[in-house]
């Protein structure tokens, strides 16, 4: 049976509702949470928006480096590209794949660089000067220990996080890191953020206490939008 006739004969099968089940760390240790097609779906459609309001369009390149465990929202990131037409390659954001990083961003010339992590950066800084090597990409989303380390070398880097189970995605105003409002809700005790599912979240999450520390900012961000931002204290040490 040809490839084609394989995939349209899989799309009619049932597909269970699960798409994932997260893993994530907490104050208290690890935690477990299910993420359904349909939630993906949603993250998708979000992270979509958010990249949308970065500039990207149809034609244009990404680098996306991150690992597998990752796919809760390293699948929405894709599922955004891929609506917007963006073409992209993938690296593993473990330091020891920091040559691959290297060569996609060589080879592509990417309008984008996402999820970059300080162990890559720690690879590559032995091979490559990081600001000649980033300051030409338009746009950079970091994970919060790489930021400081970019922006000390002149790259204007927005943070990326994974805050529990939820997305954080800094905006071009680079205030602070937006997560969805219609699907999480975000808390702050004493200096530590905490995380609870919304409403529409099939897993019941209740306010967990995340042992991340950092701040929320609510209220209307200069973007326009009314979700919360976090600002991850790691992101905004001194470099």
């Amino acid at each position: 049976m040809a490839r084609a006739d394989t995939l349209a004969r899989a799309r009619t099968l049932d597909r269970p509702a699960l798409a994932y089940v997260v893993r994530f760390p907490t104050a208290d240790g690890v935690r477990d949470m299910d993420l359904t097609w349909a939630e993906l779906a949603r993250d998708t459609d979000w992270a979509t928006a958010r990249l949308r309001e970065h500039g990207l369009a149809a034609g244009q390149r990404a680098l996306l480096t991150a690992s597998g465990f990752e796919g809760f929202w390293g699948h929405a990131v894709i599922g955004a590209l891929r609506a917007l037409k963006v073409t992209y390659g993938i690296a593993e954001a473990m330091g020891w794949d920091h040559r691959r990083t290297a060569v996609f961003h060589r080879e592509l010339t990417p309008h984008t660089v996402i999820g970059l992590s300080a162990e890559t950066l720690e690879g590559l800084a032995g091979s490559a000067d990081i600001g000649e090597m980033f300051r030409p990409t338009p746009l950079v989303l970091a994970r919060p220990a790489a930021v400081p380390l970019l922006r000390g070398v002149g790259v204007s880097a927005c943070v990326i996080s994974a805050v529990g189970p939820a997305l954080a995605l800094e905006c071009p105003e680079r205030s602070g890191a937006h997560v969805n409002a219609a699907e999480w809700r975000l808390g702050e005790w004493d200096g530590q953020l905490s995380v609870a599912a919304g409403e529409g979240r099939t897993s019941l999450l209740p306010e967990t206490p995340l042992g991340l520390a950092g701040r929320v900012v609510t209220g209307r961000c200069a973007c326009g939008s009314e979700d919360p931002r976090v600002l991850l204290a790691e992101a905004n040490q001194s470099s």
